[in-house]
């Protein structure tokens, strides 16, 4: 039982400004010289990005659908050790989840689990009186759910405020923070969601440092962490990735190099959970970052690949102009060393992404399509693969705008049963691609599996 103080923040629903307030709350207390650990509900791999930015510490997601209630306390704490206080962004509206599963992956689920006080962020900017009662409401649904305080978004004035405080004196949650209506800081967005930190590094350490303008000028910054240090320990040990994984040759004698597992990055494959580079390493492998924007060569002995996701249909000229490394890439998945692409990645080992040659690895055309394709899915593997056995079940997400045509090959990589039943991916030689993102963390053996094949092919 490890005592952490730690807040949730959350909100009635999307757009109330959380991500605004828990950036800004993790870069305001890092300024007062406090060890900031940064968390994210749910499968988002972006804001991350700026959590990071904000604490210095890498960003991890906390999500109950991909990896089991049951790991988000040890995976909470794994990501908190030798903090001082934590930060968990919710996601969606406070009681929203996975879809037609009640609590399960909702913030307010994360918040039991780890028996955390939330903090719950409003627009009031088109209400007085009635914010009372929909903070009554969302203080009140479930008596599991311990709201400990409201920020209030999007104030218009003086007079606006005093309307606010007063209809909430009889709510019982206290009032920590007021921010005033500001023009939109410079956090663009396209067509899933932020603009990534990676994309735009300079602008986006200039907005983080406008969150946190606004977030000390406007809230209780010591009642925020008195509420934080009211939190109990959190139940359960922190995960280990050395001991999630156990490496059948046992730990890599000092000095000794194991396979050099590539993992792409860059601009164009930012999106990636922290655990999945640290699995690797427990299970024996030497993780080399490389970016398909600008080197030419894969890493020097680099005996599998890594292709997480990201944006290559903005940087589609760029991938494409690279042929060196696009060669590179063929000619390794040609040799029969384990490939795992998800989303990004299997845009990128495509014959082409919008008329523009990629590594040709699978025949299969991508482009940009009109529809976002977005949600939680279970999955099983149709057969062998470097990242599982057939018939293994696992559970992941969709989070695209593009098509792959054909969507799955000869031997594909996943059959999906929801939200309806098809085949996806590929699986060919030592390559498994797929536009499903999963989380490492719940099944281990999958890192241990993965470079047992670099080993041996």
């Amino acid at each position: 039982m490890t005592p952490v103080p730690r807040l949730v923040v959350a909100a009635p629903s999307s757009g109330s400004g959380k991500t605004t307030v828990a950036t800004g709350l993790m870069a305001a207390f890092a300024a007062r010289g406090l060890a900031v650990s940064p968390h994210k509900v749910g499968p988002d791999y972006i804001d991350p990005g700026y959590h990071a930015l904000a604490t210095g510490r890498v960003g991890r997601n906390l999500d109950a659908y991909l990896c089991g209630p049951e790991l988000i306390a040890p995976l909470f704490l794994h990501g908190a050790r030798g903090c001082d206080l934590a930060v968990v962004e919710g996601v969606m509206g406070l009681y929203d989840g996975a879809a037609g599963q009640g609590e399960l992956a909702s913030t307010a689920h994360v918040a039991k689990l780890l028996r955390a006080p939330v903090v719950l962020v409003v627009d009031a900017s088109s209400q007085s009186r009635s914010v009372a009662a929909l903070v009554h409401g969302f203080a009140s649904w479930d008596p599991e759910v311990r709201v400990g305080g409201v920020i209030l978004n999007k104030v218009a004035s003086d007079r606006h405020e005093a309307l606010l405080r007063e209809a909430l004196d009889a709510s019982g949650v206290p009032v920590l923070g007021v921010l005033r209506r500001v023009p939109r800081l410079d956090t663009p967005s396209r067509h899933l969601g932020l603009v990534p930190v990676a994309e735009r590094r300079a602008a986006a350490v200039d907005a983080v440092a406008a969150m946190a303008a606004q977030v000390s000028a406007g809230c209780d910054l010591d009642a925020l962490t008195a509420l934080a240090r009211s939190a109990g320990a959190v139940p359960g040990a922190a995960w280990d990735p050395v001991s999630a994984p156990p490496a059948p040759h046992g730990a890599r004698p000092a000095g000794e190099r194991g396979p050099v597992v590539a993992v792409a990055g860059g601009r164009a494959f930012t999106f990636s959970y922290a655990e999945h580079a640290e699995l690797l390493a427990a299970a024996g492998a030497e993780v080399v970052a490389f970016d398909p924007l600008r080197d030419e060569e894969l890493p020097e002995g680099t005996a599998g690949l890594v292709v997480g996701g990201g944006f290559p249909e903005v940087y589609a000229a760029e991938l494409s102009a690279n042929e060196p490394l696009r060669g590179a890439v063929a000619g390794l998945a040609l040799s029969g060393a384990p490939v795992a692409a998800e989303c990004a990645g299997l845009l990128y080992l495509c014959r082409e992404l919008d008329g523009r040659p990629m590594c040709g690895v699978l025949d299969a055309g991508a482009r940009m399509g009109e529809r976002l394709t977005l949600g939680y899915r279970d999955a099983v593997a149709v057969g062998d693969s470097v990242l599982a056995a057939a018939g293994t079940r696992t559970r992941g997400h969709e989070f695209h705008r593009t098509v792959v045509e054909p969507g799955s090959g000869a031997a594909p990589a996943w059959g999906l049963t929801t939200p309806v039943r098809r085949v996806e991916g590929f699986v060919q030689r030592g390559v498994h691609a797929s536009y499903l993102h999963t989380h490492w963390a719940a099944r281990p053996g999958v890192a241990r599996r993965f470079v047992e094949r670099c080993r041996t092919s």
